[in-house]
Parts: C-alpha cells; structure tokens; sequence
C-alpha cells in the first residue's frame, strides 16, 4: 500500500472536484441537445488523431454526424465526475484505463457487447463489456539533438541519465495531476523501481523540471522546436517529429519504460445510445483498426504489422518485450495516494 503524510488532504479527486465546474461549461457552445443521428464524443486523444477517426467515419458513418470535444485526461475525468448521471456525451473515446477503473468512472459506462470484441485479447477489456482498449502509449523522451550538442550534453539513455543535475533546466515533463502521460511517467517509476527507490528518482528527476505541462504531447513539441532539450512525453509527436525532419532522436528509457491502454465506452445515460452503439461497432472495423496501427507502436489486437512511421523512428518491432510491467488496477486503486505523494514531493 502506498502512503502519504496525513495531514495532505490535495489528493486526486479533490483535485478534479476543484477543476470540474472549469471542466463542466468548457465548451458549453459547443455542447448542445444532440439529434438522433448526431453524437458527442470525449477524447483525450490530441487533436490530429482525433481528425483522422472523424473524417473516415464521415465516409462510412454518413448517417451519423459526430462532435467531439478533446481535453487533457485531468479535465475529461473531472468532467465526467461533474456531468454524473447527466452525461452530455454519448461516447468516450480514449481515456486511459486506470482512470476508467475508478469505481466512481467506471459506474459511469454502459454495458454493452461491441460487434468484434471477441477480436480483443481479455486482458484489454472490462468482463461487463463497459470499456475495451484497441491500443496503449508509451513513454518516451524526445531529445532534441542539436540543442544538446550546443550545450556539449549526450543523449540520456535512462531515467537515471535524465536525473543528472548536468541537465537542469533542459527538460519538460507532463504534470501527473492533468496529464495521464505524466501519470505513467512517475508510476512506471514507482512500481518498478519501488516506493523508495522510486520516490528517490523521482525527487531527483524533478529537480531537472524547467516547466511541467497539462499536455503530454507539448514536451515533445517544446523539445522538437529547440525551446528546451528534452521532452518527456509518448510516441505519438515523437513519431511525428522525427519523421517531420525536426533534430530529434526518440529514446525509449533503458531502464523503465512505462505504457498504458486506453479505454474506449457508451456512457450511461447517453442521450443517443444507438448511435453511439453504431460508432462504437464501427471503431472495430478495419478503417479505425488501420488508423490505430498508423498511430500506435502498441495496439492490443493481435498480429497488428507495426507501422512505416513507427520503424522509420527507430521503435523496434518487438517492443512489447521492452515495456515494463504495469499494474492497471493498482494504478487505479492507488492515484490518490501516489497524487499525494508527488504534492508532497514536489510541493506543486
């Protein structure tokens, strides 16, 4: 069990209380009484992958016009938290599992049997049919390689590399608080280094921070544009950068690399379920299955080919062997306390 000093009472969920009324009228605009074939989806997908899904299902979802409103992990959870038993969304799409498997959320989903879901592997979706995940992140550090030979730095290799005081001020990082990245980020830590030892990295790694982000994806755009060394973020604006011709090398950490799955569900109380339903079967056919392929260097469906982008960025192949093991339910179980703990650690 982790522990946290008892007189820190900022834990996770008062945290997203104070944030959800921002989180709940974000966007009232664009929120409005759905029609029967319009939906609304939440994602905490960045922007660019969540164009790609809606633009092919306006080829092969005609019949249904979809709306979607993209936030951080933080807000999107507190979101749901504050539109409890009146959600304003039909769908969500891409919230990390471990905020799923909050009982609190997780009550939140509608049971329903998705057409395919037979297709994903047991492990990767909720036995109730609430939630099922088609592909995960991993972490990654975008280092930008000119930036760093201005300032006659090497490359960090590791967590422990990236600790070095010799890189203070060089490096950016999601806030675990807002960001889901940032989140696995410090649990990888945690759970495969353990509380100590984990703690210890920690407290040295943010003496490094020159700014943490509510973005996962920014610290890459920061590091890529040469505003900072190194990022801490995923693979997704990786991938992009190195492929886009920017100065970046994409390291996966020696030593931890953390990774997570993310859910995909029919909210209960959805003010269109049936349509919903249909995106939802949609999103395991081929179109959004090859989207997600394109994306992901970990998708959970198996004998999925890892995609140009991802080889041509350096990930290898087998990189399901590389990734450290986590534990999604005692993430889960665990968020408050290990939120907590990082106030406690790092005074934010």
């Amino acid at each position: 069990m982790i522990h946290h000093k008892k007189g820190n009472d900022m834990t996770y969920w008062k945290r997203t209380k104070k944030i959800a009324a921002t989180a709940l009228f974000a966007g009232a605009a664009f929120l409005q009484q759905a029609m029967a074939g319009e939906i609304t989806v939440y994602s905490a997908l960045e922007e660019e992958e969540i164009n790609l899904f809606v633009e092919k299902a306006k080829e092969e979802l005609p019949d249904v016009k979809i709306n979607v409103l993209r936030l951080s992990t933080g807000n999107l959870t507190a979101r749901l938290i504050a539109e409890a038993g009146n959600p304003q969304a039909d769908v969500v799409l891409s919230l990390p599992v471990t905020n799923i498997m909050n009982p609190t959320i997780e009550a939140m989903f509608e049971p329903y049997a998705v057409k395919g879901v037979d297709k994903v592997p047991a492990q990767f979706r909720d036995p109730e049919n609430r939630w099922f995940s088609l592909a995960g992140y991993v972490e990654v550090f975008c280092a930008n390689t000119d930036r760093l030979a201005t300032l006659g730095l090497p490359v960090p290799k590791s967590w422990e590399e990236l600790a070095d005081p010799k890189y203070k001020g060089e490096v950016v990082m999601p806030d675990p608080v807002s960001s889901g990245v940032g989140f696995v980020n410090i649990t990888a830590l945690i759970y495969g280094l353990g509380e100590e030892k984990g703690w210890d990295l920690i407290g040295r790694l943010t003496k490094n921070i020159a700014q943490f982000t509510s973005s996962g994806s920014r610290p890459c755009r920061m590091a890529q544009a040469g505003e900072f060394a190194i990022g801490v973020s995923y693979e997704v604006p990786a991938i992009q950068a190195v492929n886009e011709g920017y100065p970046v090398e994409t390291v996966l950490p020696g030593d931890w690399v953390g990774f997570e799955i993310s859910g995909i569900g029919l909210l209960k109380g959805a003010k269109n379920p049936d349509d919903g339903k249909k995106f939802l079967d949609w999103m395991l056919t081929p179109s959004p299955l090859g989207i997600y392929a394109s994306l992901k260097p970990v998708t959970t469906i198996p004998g999925t080919a890892q995609s140009e982008a991802a080889k041509e960025a350096g990930f290898p192949a087998d990189i399901s062997s590389r990734l450290s093991k986590m534990d999604f339910a005692a993430m889960a179980r665990d968020r408050e306390q290990i939120l907590a703990r990082w106030s406690e650690t790092t005074g934010r």
